[in-house]
């Protein structure tokens, strides 16, 4: 404890580098993988050290665990403040997810692909820490659509076989095999297809107009 409270002139910069590494972890493993990146690579990316690596960071799965909650931390907030939340009609806020969703399929690949979505793919046998740390961003980000799913089912007087987390969980599931897609064409516009075809479905549902 004592360590944590007491002040030195190196502690900043190695908190700096924790923050450096964790945000090139964002990029370079959506652009080369989980497999793929060395720590080598990361380093170089954050432009820090090895040793500042292994001081904030056991393993490369230790590093990927942290990637995975910075990257729920990160996108959080984005989501926290998109527009979508402000439609007083719950099912115009989950339609407005999924088009703030088609929104930023834009730049390249890596922009736009999910890191946990990328990583969960690769070590879900190898490191169930990583694929437990995935599934908590990919399970709670879903969450966070349940309330206004059950709002649009009320106001509706729907009472479907098939639940609001159900629901919400398969809209992660059409975003993230999107994603897939995109990476096997090489481009976004099959993405963007896929989930203009997941708004119509939740339309479709909520028996409201069809695009």
């Amino acid at each position: 404890m004592a360590e944590t409270s007491a002040r030195s002139p190196g502690k900043p910069a190695r908190q700096d580098a924790k923050a450096k590494l964790l945000d090139a972890a964002l990029g370079v493993i959506r652009t080369r993988g989980y497999a793929a990146t060395s720590v080598d690579e990361l380093c170089a990316a954050a432009g820090v050290t090895k040793g500042a690596f292994f001081h904030h960071f056991k393993s490369k799965d230790a590093l990927g665990v942290a990637a995975a909650e910075h990257w729920s931390e990160t996108t959080g907030e984005l989501f926290a403040n998109a527009p979508y939340h402000d439609h007083p009609d719950p099912l115009e806020r989950v339609l407005g997810y999924v088009a703030f969703r088609r929104s930023l399929l834009t730049g390249g690949i890596p922009d736009f692909t999910c890191l946990v979505g990328t990583m969960v793919q690769e070590v879900h046998e190898t490191s169930p820490a990583i694929r437990e740390a995935c599934d908590r961003s990919i399970s709670n980000h879903a969450k966070t659509l349940e309330a206004d799913i059950e709002a649009a089912m009320a106001e509706r007087g729907m009472k479907p076989g098939w639940t609001a987390a159900s629901l919400a969980l398969h809209m992660q599931a059409v975003m993230q095999g999107a994603f897939i897609l995109a990476k096997a064409k090489g481009g976004a516009e099959v993405a963007a297809e896929s989930v203009d075809h997941l708004a119509r479905y939740i339309e479709l549902l909520f028996g409201a107009k069809t695009r």
